[in-house]
């Protein structure tokens, strides 16, 4: 039955934790997405099933799980390797109603695949009957931890009979994990899957690629990319479900037909998303860290970082979504600059080099567009049935060159403008907020040594028109020490002042984070009702409107220019 489900031979996961589970002690098991755990403790429980009891008592046991994809996805695994059982597996999670999960548990069910929150409910309403479980697995248990679970998973432990295996898997057997095996499993088989020859395993055949853009041009850079690397399927990965609703509008927008996958969507979306990606019909899905969780999709080409991941472990799980089953995998990152601190953490935790390359320039999105329409050509050429369309190139071949027909058809094909509407993207490979401060003091030095001897170096305060009673005056005026002379700085015009609680730090820190810019480069701040000044070098201006224009200043989104007032 296993070879037919196309299983050879077991994973090392497998081969420590079946024969374990099958001798009824616990396991208290390190084991990552990928390695095959599922099938590790869902063969063992098949045998401990009890189909002879009545319906109500026949569950013999509880698999939790952090998310609702990954319940229906261990729910799916476990009917299909209890066929021949006559196996019953329930996925039962938070978003549909109670009742229909009542009906189908009142039916019978041998194994219960639950998230935390869902089972501890019907638990409380003694809709589960746990009088017959025999084995409860933790599948993923630091995740449910890092999601707050710790008191509810407490709950549910105790509530089961005192009699039965537990097995726990976790990516990591941090202190917290092993607070709750040694509350829960008895004398359990500690099993440490060699964690790097994981990690070697999972990015065998995945290339991985960075590239260095500035915040402003991510979208523009994501979008080429993906349009020279034409993926069969891909995730594109974001922090927060305002990211990835916003990307998916956009990248739709600009012709690349994108799904959203995140927490926010109501559980029948969420079903109807993951459908369309896994038979195919969609090949774009955008999604947050935790929508993904447990995602199973064995035919994903590419993984895209579009923010890069707080932690390297959630780096390694992401690009663990593709290079499945053998076939090979892309992982692209996006960094800022100020983030490539990271690349040599994702290199040790991958033990794999991380190519930073340039982004592609709109050259090689002509090259890429010419090269796809040339294969569409000859595709359509070789499948024949083009006699309806020869009378057409009959009718103008007695008027034009068949050369001009063909190119004429081409150019038609790629559309009028190609990629002549496409920009540049800024090359940030060489950017470094280091060589940034060490540019700005070199620009100041020289500025300042090409001043005529004894005149004052204090940069003259622009003067603007009035505004109304209010605005004669700002009320807030910041001089920064280190700011360099009038000459080799830029006034900046800011849509937002004391009337959005605006203050100095909110400006400076907004340029700081974003940019990398040291904060002694900037000069003098001015705040007035409805709008401030800030002085920044003259050489890094325009990046510096155009960082913050794509950015929010206290939650908002603020107009950006060069001051026009200066004369």
């Amino acid at each position: 039955m296993l070879t037919a489900l196309g299983y050879e031979e077991p994973t090392p996961i497998q081969r420590a934790a079946i024969p374990t589970l099958l001798a009824g002690r616990d396991v208290l098991a390190q084991a990552a997405t990928g390695t095959g755990k599922t099938a590790a403790f869902a063969l063992p429980l098949l045998h401990r099933l009890t189909p002879e009891a009545p319906p109500r008592e026949r569950t013999a046991a509880l698999v939790l799980v952090p998310t609702r994809e990954l319940a229906m996805q261990v729910a799916e695994a476990i009917r299909k390797y209890g066929a021949g059982l006559g196996a019953v597996a329930v996925p039962i999670y938070g978003g549909t109603p109670m009742e229909s999960q009542i009906r189908t548990l009142k039916r019978g069910a041998d194994v219960v695949i639950a998230t935390p929150g869902r089972a501890l409910d019907h638990i409380r309403r003694k809709t589960i009957f746990l009088g017959t479980l025999r084995t409860v697995v933790l599948d993923e248990a630091d995740e449910m931890l890092d999601m707050g679970f710790a008191e509810d998973l407490e709950a549910i432990l105790a509530a089961t009979p005192a009699e039965k295996q537990v097995a726990l898997f976790s990516a990591t057997l941090a202190p917290r994990i092993a607070a709750i095996a040694k509350t829960h499993l008895r004398d359990p088989e500690v099993i440490e899957v060699d964690t790097a020859a994981v990690k070697a395993a999972r990015t065998a055949t995945i290339r991985q690629v960075a590239y260095l853009v500035g915040r402003p041009y991510k979208m523009p850079a994501l979008a080429r990319i993906l349009d020279i690397e034409r993926p069969t399927s891909a995730i594109v990965f974001c922090r927060t479900r305002t990211e990835v609703d916003a990307l998916t509008e956009t990248l739709t927008g600009r012709g690349l037909p994108a799904e959203a996958l995140h927490g926010g969507l109501s559980q029948e979306q969420r079903d109807r998303v993951m459908k369309r990606f896994r038979a195919k019909t969609s090949t774009l899905l955008v999604a947050t860290d935790v929508a993904a969780r447990g995602l199973d999709v064995q035919h994903v080409s590419h993984v895209v970082n579009f923010d890069v991941p707080n932690a390297t472990e959630a780096y390694v799980h992401r690009i663990g979504r593709t290079g499945r089953a053998g076939r090979a995998g892309l992982a692209i990152t996006l960094m800022e600059p100020r983030e490539q601190r990271w690349l040599r953490s994702f290199e040790r935790a991958t033990g794999q080099p991380i190519t930073v390359q340039p982004i592609p320039s709109v050259a090689d999105l002509q090259a890429s567009r010419a090269a796809a329409t040339q294969a569409a050509l000859r595709a359509v050429i070789v499948a024949g049935g083009l006699e309806p369309w020869r009378r057409i190139v009959d009718a103008l071949a007695a008027e034009f060159d068949p050369r001009d027909i063909a190119a004429a058809a081409v150019r038609q094909a790629m559309g009028e403008t190609g990629a002549a509407a496409e920009e540049e993207i800024p090359d940030a490979r060489e950017r470094h907020p280091a060589r940034e401060r060490e540019a700005v003091r070199k620009a100041r030095r020289e500025a300042t040594s090409s001043e005529t001897a004894g005149m004052s170096a204090t940069r003259p305060t622009a003067a603007r028109p009035a505004r109304g009673p209010a605005a004669k005056t700002p009320r807030t005026t910041a001089k920064r020490k280190g700011a360099g002379p009038a000459g080799a700085m830029a006034k900046l015009y800011l849509g937002a002042g004391r009337k959005l609680k605006i203050r100095p730090g909110d400006i400076v820190g907004a340029i700081t984070n974003e940019m990398g810019m040291d904060a002694s480069a900037i000069g003098a701040i001015q705040i007035w009702d409805r709008h401030s000044i800030v002085e920044v070098p003259d050489a890094v201006a325009d990046e510096v409107i155009a960082t913050l224009s794509a950015t929010t200043i206290k939650g908002k989104r603020v107009q950006v220019r060069r001051d026009r007032s200066v004369r």
